[in-house]
């Protein structure tokens, strides 16, 4: 045990376990109603943040609430999820209602506030060790739970100092502030790209960086709606080389060569995503693909077409070698130098795709995508100059995109190892204490 530090049962942080370590009501469907006393449910309890979830919001009538004798959740207390995935998590109810009420499977936990501090706790509660230490102590086959009485078995270490808590504590809320600062900053850019795609790939751009509207500009009807006179719609199939990939069969998969990738790889690639496990084909089998069939290329695109159907991803140069799952994606190639701009095509799919969803897949059971299918799926076809200004104006957006979600990302690494460090006391916060006490002005 690191020098300053103790080992304490969750339990005994509590004010008192009679007031301060309770489970929340048992609700039944019948009180549920449109309007009254908020309840805060298990999917309202995030890792270390309430979830508003606005869609899913549930009361009681005040009626109800009396007759079941509920007890009040306020502001500051802290909500320990006893189900559900992680088992443990904690949140502090914010400060939106007078009071709450939460359900039978949520303990309500109030801290000794002067020996404890209250975001330290919740920090220790999310931590991924406490989670998994939560997580041995549930019990149940079919839906995973603890028992409040095990939750309060649940051993933490702590410092003794309540000062050395409040400063570790600051540690991970100057990282989570400048974690939301940034979510709120990406969520702001794709409004912004949900918003100019709209325009963009209905209206267009004109030769003087104008957005075209009827008023101003000629439009005529298609089978798409209305379009700017200067467009076209055209099928995918006229200007795309749609194919899969050969049904090759192989003796087995290897450990290492070449990946081989299905469309759950293609999603997590779509995604920014980095692909954890996949499989590999040997590398003299690639060559005898490349040789015969021919294998992706930078700038060609692959579309899943079974389960999540319609995902889009263009290759790039720093995918080098691989080859994917025939059936599982399509294959857009030889795209360079056609009547399309690769990078707008992409941009158009994702809008195109949904409108024309219904019509272009097969099958009951499992939904599908074919090539002859997606031949005819209908493109809105601009001239190629107003296609790169297009494509130019909304991969500036994702770049910014991707550059503050990249920027998050470091964040979210940098606050993990800090929790390995300062929840563990393998470092400490003392003298950040010490130079706090001697900045404290002295009485003259």
């Amino acid at each position: 045990m690191v020098e300053g530090w103790k080992k304490v049962m969750l339990k005994d942080i509590a004010k008192d376990e009679k007031n301060s370590f309770i489970d929340g009501d048992w609700i039944e469907l019948e009180h549920i109603k449109d309007s009254g006393i908020r309840i805060i449910q298990t999917g309202n309890i995030g890792i270390g943040k309430c979830l508003d979830k606005p869609e899913s919001k549930k009361f009681i009538s005040i009626e109800s609430f009396k007759l079941l004798n509920c007890k009040k959740v306020f502001t500051d207390d802290i909500l320990i999820c006893r189900l559900a995935e992680p088992i443990g998590r904690a949140c502090i109810v914010p400060n939106i209602e007078n009071y709450y009420v939460t359900s039978v499977d949520v303990v309500i936990f109030r801290e000794n506030n002067k020996r404890y501090d209250k975001k330290f706790i919740l920090y220790v509660l999310n931590y991924e060790s406490t989670l998994k230490k939560a997580e041995e102590l549930a019990a149940g086959s079919t839906r995973q739970r603890v028992s409040r009485t095990n939750l309060g078995n649940l051993e933490l270490e702590v410092p003794e100092d309540i000062r050395e808590q409040r400063k570790i504590a600051e540690s991970f809320e100057t990282f989570d502030n400048a974690i939301e600062k940034t979510h709120k900053i990406i969520a702001k850019y794709k409004r912004i790209k949900q918003g100019l795609m709209q325009d963009l790939l209905t209206k267009g751009i004109d030769e003087n960086g104008q957005i075209r509207s009827e008023e101003t500009h000629k439009f005529k009807d298609s089978p798409l709606g209305r379009i700017p006179e200067e467009w076209e719609v055209v099928r995918l199939g006229e200007i795309a080389e749609i194919t899969s990939s050969k049904r090759i069969y192989f003796d087995e998969y290897t450990e290492e060569g070449i990946p081989f990738y299905r469309s759950k790889e293609i999603i997590e690639k779509a995604q920014g995503l980095n692909i954890e496990k996949t499989l590999f084909i040997p590398e003299n089998k690639y060559r005898f693909i490349e040789k015969h069939f021919g294998t992706p290329k930078t700038g060609d695109i692959l579309i899943t077409a079974v389960g999540t159907l319609g995902v889009i991803y263009v290759i790039k140069t720093s995918d080098g070698k691989f080859y994917f799952k025939d059936g599982n994606l399509l294959w857009l190639k030889n795209l360079t130098g056609s009547l399309i701009d690769i990078e707008l095509l992409a941009y158009l799919f994702q809008e195109v795709f949904e409108k024309q969803k219904e019509i272009l897949t097969i099958g009951t059971s499992q939904n599908a995508l074919t090539i002859e299918k997606m031949k005819e799926m209908q493109i809105p076809l601009s001239p190629l100059p107003e296609q790169q200004r297009i494509a130019s104006i909304l991969s500036q957006i994702d770049e910014t995109i991707e550059k503050e979600q990249k920027y998050k990302e470091k964040l979210e690494r940098i606050k993990q190892g800090l929790m390995e460090d300062l929840l563990t006391g393998k470092v400490r916060v003392n003298h950040l204490i010490e130079e706090g006490v001697k900045n404290v002005p002295q009485a003259g």
